[in-house]
């Protein structure tokens, strides 16, 4: 019985960082794309990764994000 003042705080804790995740993953749209990167797997790389370099640092968009948007695009289209 004593064993029930260790768990009933101890599941509201658990319950709490729950409830806190869920919340901090809607305010940074972790929900917001759920089927592209399930689809990104299916294509080829050929280019070798470009990580943010100078331009991106200077505001313009990154060329890989952009690419890699139009595949998306281009793949849903031929799905359809």
């Amino acid at each position: 019985m004593s064993i029930l003042y260790l768990l009933i705080p101890l599941s509201l804790i658990l319950l709490g960082l729950a409830v806190w995740a869920f919340f901090w993953a809607v305010r940074h749209d972790q929900f917001e794309d759920l089927e592209g990167p399930a689809h990104r797997i299916l294509f080829d790389d050929d280019d070798p990764p470009q990580g943010p370099g100078p331009a991106h640092d200077a505001g313009e968009p990154n060329a890989a994000h952009d690419r890699d948007r139009t595949r998306d695009k281009d793949s849903d289209k031929d799905a359809r």
